[in-house]
């Protein structure tokens, strides 16, 4: 019961995050004028919102896994900070902690200078997605090695949280009453394009920190993929991350133009419902990964 609370609490913590930094930095750069910049206010002050309320979670059952306690009420006192202020987890969760209020107070204080505060709000995101590197394999590392493995750590996470946003940010300017228009399809084109470019160097950037980090957990090896569960779980997540790699290759190449053409004749809709199932599968195939991550996280990659 311990190990699924563990894995849904991560799940839902990294889901949070992930989506947070993403929907910040997409309104960054994938919207052009300033009252669309705020389009994702409520979903990222929401995301704020829980950020705080899972990270205390995360840190309370942390707290209950390292003390064999059951219960909240059997937790010693002295406990909780010793573990925020003598360990790195600790370290990191008042990071995250201090990132997402300072990302808080920007947003509930966003004015005529949407540029600025979206930057602001999209760094102080980052800063807590990458504080869950210290959660993972590459914080039990010690030395060079060590900060080489949280680098990649935090270049995977902001990478996936890039994609993430991005998909559920399309996924949110796919709908029905959000396409109503000419216009509106035509700023959802813009975003499509806007995205495009980063979407390359995204894809490059989590595939170089997924093939640091198996060498620096496994090793150069590749019998452990079928030899444990820690590895036959990678072995789905690359699967898994190919399949995204091929919807990408599909909304870039076939469904965007499709999409331009449409709009040029006048007729999009068929366009926009296919390049919506296609984000919906793409968006289904990230959340999948995503519960990989959450599991491996607490695995060991040694044989069983």
């Amino acid at each position: 019961m311990g190990e699924l609370l563990n894995v849904a609490l991560r799940f839902a913590l990294y889901l949070d995050l992930l989506l947070l930094f993403g929907l910040a930095l997409f309104s960054l750069y994938g919207l052009r004028d300033a009252q669309g910049r705020w389009r994702f206010r409520q979903p990222m002050a929401l995301a704020l919102v829980l950020g705080v309320l899972l990270s205390g979670a995360t840190l309370l059952q942390l707290a209950l896994s390292m003390s064999g306690a059951t219960r909240l009420a059997e937790l010693d006192p002295a406990l909780l900070p010793m573990l925020v202020l003598e360990t790195d987890v600790g370290h990191s969760w008042l990071l995250r902690l201090t990132a997402l209020l300072l990302g808080g107070l920007l947003l509930a204080s966003s004015g005529g200078w949407p540029r600025f505060t979206l930057g602001g709000l999209s760094l102080c995101t980052a800063l807590a997605l990458a504080s869950l590197a210290w959660s993972g394999h590459g914080a039990m590392d010690e030395g060079s090695r060590r900060y080489l493995h949280l680098g990649s750590d935090i270049l995977h996470l902001l990478g996936a949280g890039a994609w993430l946003g991005a998909l559920a940010a399309f996924a949110l300017l796919l709908r029905d009453r959000s396409c109503a228009g000419e216009q509106q399809v035509r700023q959802l084109l813009d975003a499509l394009k806007r995205f495009a470019g980063l979407g390359t160097l995204i894809v490059v950037c989590l595939s170089l920190s997924g093939v640091v980090n198996y060498l620096l957990i496994v090793g150069p090896d590749l019998a452990p993929l079928s030899a444990t569960t820690y590895g036959l779980l990678l072995s789905l997540k690359v699967a898994v991350f190919a399949l995204m790699l091929v919807f990408a290759a599909l909304n870039r190449f076939q469904l965007v133009p499709q999409l331009e053409q449409g709009l040029r004749q006048g007729s999009p809709k068929a366009a926009l419902a296919a390049l919506r199932r296609s984000m919906c599968l793409e968006l289904l195939a990230a959340l999948l990964i995503l519960g990989l991550v959450a599991m491996l996280g607490i695995l060991s990659p040694a044989p069983e």
